[in-house]
């Protein structure tokens, strides 16, 4: 007897099916084309940390047909590899994108997948912008109805959310039916996974979106062929959402399929976990206003939401890896040099004893009447019994308090002109600003090897 309730995959599958490119709203085109500059800047400046050479190593040596760019590298492998390395390099110098909660980032597992498609199906800026979007607006809507319970359970959101948006993108290039998707986003679902546990010297952080990326391709391309997955994947008894949350909200995945969809992506200015960046402007804001000397900072009272109170708390970072999800080295950092790049995150500056002095300074605080999960309250005491305070609710980089195009050009061309040299960053700017005008994306990552 045929069923009279589609499931939650039943519904959203056409929607995303059915976006174009003259559909969506400019604000989240705008949205999508700032992104893949900065993607691709940060992507490139990744590719040569030792993560991301590692992950160039192993996506090359894995051989298959050359369908897609591994970025800052030139050599082509397939499309499931490429996504898999890019991804890896994109998240390794912690300067991808954000949400506005600070809880995943869009772009190593979206944007990693939709352009290595692209590049296999050869498609088009339009087709690859539109990708994007829907790509984007899954993974979002899918931390939507799983956050925070999927974060305080200790999966992380960027590989769990990020496969579904993955897919969605993939499916889209490789022009699926809704039917077929409903399947993408079964499989998906089979191969969601990513854990919390991955802070410390190691690389892990930087691993988790790889996978994300491959297998978004994986479900999208094996469902192409006629490998069917559950079509209950969001709302069966051991679906996606009873498996990694204690408490959902599925009916985020449906909201207002009709209405325009309101894409907030906001970018990073510092090379470590957004969550931080709140203390680093306080930091910054204090040394503008008071230029306390580092050898007279006596206390630092670091007041945070309960949201995120009890993490990036260690502030005797043994690697750089370490430092960028520290709190207490950041705010040093900052202090002393007036900025928080890759440049200050580097292994030789975890043995400088007035950075590391200051970074074990700092004290933490609960405060829940700060207005948002990501506030941050510092105050500073000097020798001398001065203290002086700074509250940061919407930390630079925020829909609030946005880096200006300016401004993530200028991010652009630092992260990407040391390693692709002048010339190239223009090239690549210049296509992206054009995007739509692109008939092919191989021509776009000509630019990138």
């Amino acid at each position: 007897m045929k069923k009279n309730t589609a499931t939650i995959s039943e519904i959203i599958a056409p929607h995303y099916c059915g976006m174009t490119y003259e559909k969506l709203p400019t604000a989240t085109i705008e949205s999508v084309k700032h992104l893949l500059l900065d993607y691709l800047g940060v992507a490139v400046a990744g590719s040569q940390t030792e993560s991301g050479r590692v992950a160039r190593e192993f996506a090359a040596s894995t051989g298959g047909h050359p369908q897609a760019t591994l970025i800052g590298d030139g050599r082509r492998v397939p499309a499931m590899s490429a996504a898999f390395a890019n991804a890896i390099s994109s998240h390794s110098v912690e300067l991808d994108d954000i949400d506005v909660l600070a809880l995943f980032h869009f772009s190593p597992p979206v944007y990693s997948s939709s352009i290595a498609v692209a590049q296999q199906v050869s498609a088009s800026g339009r087709e690859l912008v539109t990708a994007l979007a829907a790509g984007c607006e899954m993974m979002e809507r899918v931390s939507k109805a799983a956050n925070s319970s999927l974060r305080n359970r200790g999966f992380h959101t960027t590989p769990t959310c990020g496969t579904f948006g993955a897919t969605i993108a993939a499916g889209r290039l490789l022009k699926l039916s809704p039917e077929v998707m409903v399947s993408a986003l079964g499989l998906a679902g089979a191969q969601s996974a990513g854990l919390m546990e991955m802070y410390g010297p190691s690389m892990q952080k930087r691993f988790n979106p790889g996978p994300a990326a491959r297998s978004g391709i994986t479900a999208a391309s094996i469902a192409q062929l006629g490998f069917t997955g559950a079509a209950t994947i969001f709302d069966g008894e051991r679906s996606f959402l009873n498996a990694f949350t204690d408490k959902q909200f599925p009916e985020q995945l449906t909201a207002d399929l009709d209405k325009p969809y309101q894409l907030d992506i906001e970018f990073k200015p510092y090379s470590c976990a957004r969550p931080i960046h709140n203390a680093i402007d306080c930091a910054l804001d204090i040394r503008r206003k008071h230029a306390p000397k580092l050898a007279d900072v006596k206390h630092i009272k670091m007041a945070r939401h309960p949201d995120w109170a009890h993490y990036h708390q260690n502030p005797n970072p043994s690697t750089y890896h370490e430092a960028q999800v520290s709190l207490p080295y950041s705010v040093a950092v900052a202090l002393k040099d007036g900025q928080a790049l890759f440049a200050q995150y580097n292994n030789a500056r975890l043995k400088e004893d007035d950075v590391m002095r200051v970074s074990n300074l700092v004290e933490f605080v609960v405060d829940d009447k700060l207005p948002r999960g990501v506030s941050c309250l510092m105050t500073l005491t000097t020798n001398d019994g001065q203290t002086f305070s700074s509250q940061v609710d919407y930390p630079k980089g925020s829909i609030q308090n946005p880096m200006s195009p300016a401004e993530l050009r200028v991010k652009f061309d630092s992260l990407v002109i040391p390693t692709l040299g002048e010339e190239r960053a223009k090239k690549i700017a210049d296509t992206v600003a054009n995007i739509e005008a692109c008939s092919d994306i191989n021509q776009l990552m000509a630019h990138l090897g």
